[in-house]
């Protein structure tokens, strides 16, 4: 049996526009078979039930606004929460465990978030029904009879269970909360752990200070920790490591990982594998088709758990969501450092900015070459490629010549342009919009049909994120920088992001920097890096670029971490910290590259 979900995207559908062309057109109207009807709005409503997914109104919705996919019979009455006739569902739950961390893994838009509301009690199931009246909490309770999430449910709704929930969303705080970030976190330490949390998130200087003033990655931190101060029973938090450095992530990460010794629940939603991995014990991976429909597949050991998404196949589920698995080379690339052909080079920099030292040492880059960046936020990473794009200039020294084609992208990107997004693609890149080697590296995978028609200033992060990375590496530029390009990005999106930069680094013989803090990304990218370090805010020191051994040596040495290659995807893996193998590895010296993996 085959089971079918029709989903109509609101923001796209325009009635008045096509006058129900889909409504007109399918074959079950026109023999008078009301599988697509009109509802008290004037808009579309079809009938799943009756729908045979012939894929005419699909094919034919002048604005993409109509998805249906069949899903295999055995989902049947699985559907946890719909939203509304015709909107996005969700199969199944992510099942926590008493000390145990679960981490949750998948694209946009499957479901993670809506999973953890549930699981936060901030969003009531609906088991699927989205007409006449909702189920009650008896009914939900009775619904998952038999599993340990009925209990979970049961005291739940009578408010035994004390949760303590961080959302993804951590710029709304503000409009929340106004006053000192020091006052917020003292009246929610109910467990008398503020003084440890301050120095193990690098809270003591936020302490004073407004929390509407506060940075992204300041309010990451203070949100974490006002979780974590809670005495609750289960804790969630969903993206914690977004807005920060990698020193920033594994903080953040051992935080938890410590919370995890309190005979508590924990769920974690995370898009940085490597966080995701160091930090949990089980994982759960969501598969589907974004803004459609989320799976949640049952939790397994964390190594098995996100192997099986990188292959894109779940063997005891026997379903495959990716057609082509996700693999790491067991070394760094080599073929871009057996060339002699030196693209560009730049002197010795020193940038003065008010307080701040900017000091970067001589270096250059070959021709076919991805370098990457790395460091802390705050000591000059961002002004250093601002430098090689010519928006500012050094105190002392010499950039980059003039007169070269570049390519940047920006950390920050605004989204203030009025237009849709196909005007404002076509009038950045002109007829390279039309190149089939652009629409099969990048508006593809990005999926950018399907937002030519909205305008650019409702897009959401990761649109903007995604067109705004197409932009830069769609202009014929000798150089491309991109300044965080995977900030709002999920784990697929951000390999995709990879992959299309080295492509067009390679392809056309082009150069490529490339700031980020995702280890993982910049283990795909890159072919030599640049490690940066200092005082954050007062003084920053760019090493010229190195192999990416010595490189990662060299930055994770800093940080005190290992990393090993998994046997089976060869990607990268934070050891435990003091584990045998990080004991073993800090005595050898050798923080990265190390191909041992053992379990």
């Amino acid at each position: 049996m085959v089971g079918r979900v029709a989903v109509i995207d609101r923001d796209s559908c325009r009635v008045e526009d096509c006058g129900l062309l889909c409504r007109r057109l399918c074959p079950l109207v026109r023999n008078k078979i009301e599988a697509v009807k009109v509802d008290d709005k004037g808009r579309p409503v079809i009938a799943e039930e009756l729908c045979i997914g012939c894929g005419i109104c699909v094919n034919r919705c002048p604005f993409k606004a109509i998805s249906i996919v069949n899903l295999p019979g055995e989902l049947e009455g699985e559907c946890i929460h719909r939203y509304g006739v015709n909107g996005f569902k969700l199969f199944r739950l992510p099942v926590p465990a008493k000390s145990t961390i679960l981490g949750l893994v998948g694209k946009n838009g499957v479901g993670k978030s809506t999973s953890l509301r549930i699981l936060a009690g901030k969003l009531k199931p609906n088991l699927g029904v989205v007409e006449g009246n909702p189920p009650d909490w008896d009914s939900i309770i009775e619904y998952f009879s038999g599993t340990f999430l009925k209990e979970y449910f049961s005291r739940l709704a009578s408010g035994e269970l004390r949760v303590a929930y961080k959302p993804q969303y951590v710029d709304l705080i503000p409009r929340a909360f106004r006053g000192k970030a020091g006052k917020l976190l003292s009246k929610l330490d109910e467990r008398g752990v503020l003084d440890e949390l301050k120095s193990a998130l690098e809270l003591e200087e936020v302490m004073d200070r407004e929390v509407n003033v506060l940075s992204g990655g300041e309010l990451q931190r203070v949100a974490v920790a006002a979780v974590v101060c809670r005495d609750a029973d289960v804790y969630i938090f969903d993206e914690p490591s977004s807005y920060l450095d990698v020193r920033q992530r594994l903080r953040v990460a051992r935080v938890i990982r410590e919370l995890a010794k309190q005979d508590v629940m924990i769920v974690v939603a995370e898009h940085d594998l490597i966080v995701l991995d160091y930090m949990s014990d089980m994982v759960s991976v969501l598969y589907g088709d974004p803004g459609i429909y989320g799976i949640v597949s049952y939790p397994r050991a964390v190594r098995d758990g996100i192997n099986m998404f990188l292959e894109g196949y779940i063997p005891s589920e026997n379903m495959r969501f990716r057609s082509q698995p996700i693999r790491f080379q067991v070394k760094p690339p080599t073929q871009t450092l057996e060339s002699t052909n030196i693209a560009y080079s730049w002197g010795y920099m020193v940038k003065k900015l008010g307080g701040f030292t900017l000091r970067v040492e001589a270096g250059f880059i070959r021709t076919g070459e991805v370098i990457g960046i790395l460091g802390p936020n705050g000591i000059g990473k961002t002004t250093f490629v601002k430098l090689l794009a010519g928006l500012e200039k050094p105190d002392e020294g010499d950039t980059i010549p003039g007169g070269i084609r570049v390519s940047y992208k920006p950390q920050y990107i605004s989204g203030d342009y009025e237009g849709t997004v196909e005007a404002f693609l076509k009038k950045t890149v002109g007829d390279r919009i039309e190149s089939s080697f652009l629409k099969e590296e990048l508006y593809r995978p990005f999926k950018l049909d399907k937002i030519l028609d909205r305008r650019v200033s409702d897009l959401s992060g990761g649109e903007l994120q995604k067109l705004a990375i197409s932009v830069c590496l769609a202009a014929d530029a000798d150089i491309y920088l991109l300044d965080e390009p995977s900030a709002y990005l999920d784990v697929e999106e951000r390999l995709a992001m990879a992959k299309a930069v080295r492509r067009i680094v390679e392809n056309l013989g082009r150069v490529a920097f490339v700031v980020e803090h995702d280890i993982l990304v910049q283990d795909f990218i890159a072919d030599r890096l640049m490690v940066f370090s200092g005082i954050p805010g007062v003084k920053g020191y760019g090493y010229k670029p190195t192999d990416m051994r010595s490189g990662m040596n060299m930055f994770l040495k800093e940080l005190g971490i290992t990393f090993r290659r998994d046997r089976q995807t060869y990607r990268p893996r934070a050891n435990k910290e003091d584990s045998r193998l990080d004991r073993m590895q800090k005595e050898l010296g050798e923080y990265y590259y190390v191909t041992i993996d053992e379990e």
